[in-house]
């Protein structure tokens, strides 16, 4: 009586059906999955960001400013921590300011777009495979197009 056992819990037509934290991907679902992860880190997208990333890397003034900006971030917090609301905002407002400076910077606007970009085509590859999968499930299941028009045509 002391052992338990987990038991695949069946729906009503016999499908079992799994936790998904429990289920198995596989393998060459996993091997596509990465080949294709390989080639999106060779696009265009990406060496453009990589490209940002390191002259972002190599620029002294934005390194300062990101430097400066995380400083007084823990000063925030700091100051928070007193409850000293004068200084918060004092030292908010020079944060807001640096961060101006810092969007202001045409390498930084350039940096951003190409994370942007990589997003936009991460969220396109993902569109493409899930509506690739749910077409191909509406016609295994054998369901009925949806007519355009509610009326005799």
């Amino acid at each position: 009586m002391g052992e338990q056992h987990q038991h695949q819990e069946f729906t009503d037509c016999g499908i079992p059906t799994y936790d998904s934290r429990n289920l198995v991907i596989r393998d060459d679902i996993m091997a596509k999955a990465k080949e294709l992860a390989g080639l999106i880190g060779t696009s265009e997208e990406v060496r453009q960001f990589q490209k940002a990333e390191q002259m972002i890397q190599q620029h002294e003034r934005i390194q300062q400013l990101i430097s400066t900006i995380k400083k007084k971030q823990k000063e925030v917090v700091a100051f928070e921590s007193f409850q000293n609301k004068a200084m918060v905002d004092k030292i908010e407002q020079e944060i807001a300011e640096l961060q101006d400076e810092l969007d202001g910077i045409p390498l930084v606007t350039e940096f951003q777009q190409s994370q942007s970009d990589i997003n936009y085509l991460l969220q396109l590859v993902i569109s493409v495979i899930r509506d690739t999968v749910s077409e191909k499930v509406n016609v295994e299941a054998g369901s009925e197009p949806a007519t355009t028009s509610g009326y005799g045509e």
